[in-house]
């Protein structure tokens, strides 16, 4: 450990881990090592108050100075109270505290757990209802005077198990956003796959693929999942198109064929357009239209 880092963990252990941010810093910690850096003076944190100037003055070696009240004033030591009666369950006030004190659910009740408050108010600005109080629970007594070392050390261990969960979650959330984005891209066998379907599809289909294949180059993984499920998906249909019209051909050949391929009525006509509509929107070539329909078409 350097000099520096030795003095900021000296520092960081005379401060009262309210984790408030009133020092300008995003916690105790940081403001200890802005102070250890000689970025930071040693009056700007207003729940430690004159008492806790006084302390940092003393283990740095320099002169008392006043609270910066551009960073706040010594005041006594408040609680955070939510008015359950007008509180939605919007859980930003959650996630804003920096001790896990506040327990809830979304759109259900939240309550504070007293004796983990720090009275840091973090929680008030992101309540979009107004529902929280800070009271004071301390009397006259202020600063170190309102706050035990015990109470900082208990503190501290809460800010931390918080910050060790919150990297677990990110962790855990970026470990499943990585896996979906593994499901969703084309695995190593999805090219054979469709290597194996293509020989089944007309020439008009394959320079169709070509064309989509050409289009789909540099695409995002997902969008080529999606254009490689799309062109499996028609291949499929082509190769059944295709067996259905060979067979057809086959049966015609014995005479076993379709009878009335000529005079069809209204009704079945209607299912012809419509089959060809389908088509359409499948982007099916014209050489998988059933035999007779084209006849079928002009003599009606």
């Amino acid at each position: 450990m350097s000099e520096v880092s030795a003095l900021a963990q000296r520092i960081d252990a005379l401060l009262p881990q309210t984790q408030c941010t009133k020092c300008g810093y995003a916690g105790c910690r940081p403001y200890a090592d802005a102070i250890a850096n000689g970025q930071a003076s040693y009056n700007q944190c207003p729940p430690g108050g004159a008492e806790g100037v006084e302390r940092l003055a003393k283990l740095l070696g320099r002169p008392v100075i006043a609270l910066n009240p551009e960073n706040g004033v010594e005041r006594p030591r408040p609680r955070a109270l939510i008015d359950e009666s007008l509180c939605i369950g919007c859980t930003l006030c959650i996630q804003a505290c920096p001790v896990d004190a506040i327990v809830g659910a979304a759109k259900l009740m939240h309550t504070v757990i007293e004796d983990r408050c720090t009275g840091c108010d973090l929680c008030v600005p992101p309540c979009p209802v107004d529902c929280i109080d800070m009271v004071p629970v301390t009397g006259e007594r202020t600063g170190w005077d309102a706050w035990s070392q015990a109470q900082a050390d208990e503190a501290r261990t809460h800010f931390e198990a918080r910050q060790a969960r919150l990297e677990k979650e990110k962790a855990q959330r970026e470990a499943r956003l990585a896996a979906r984005a593994a499901r969703v891209a084309p695995g190593p066998q999805s090219t054979p796959a469709a290597e194996n379907v293509q020989p089944q599809v007309t020439a008009p289909r394959t320079e169709a693929s070509s064309v989509s294949n050409d289009e789909s180059t540099g695409a995002a993984p997902a969008a080529d999942a999606a254009a490689t499920a799309a062109a499996r998906k028609q291949a499929i249909i082509q190769a059944a198109l295709e067996r259905a019209r060979q067979k057809k051909a086959a049966l015609a050949a014995e005479g076993l064929g379709p009878k009335n391929t000529e005079n069809v009525s209204a009704a079945v006509q209607a299912q012809i357009d419509e089959a060809e509509a389908r088509r359409k929107r499948l982007g099916l070539d014209a050489r998988s239209t059933p035999p007779g329909a084209d006849n079928a078409k002009d003599n009606d």
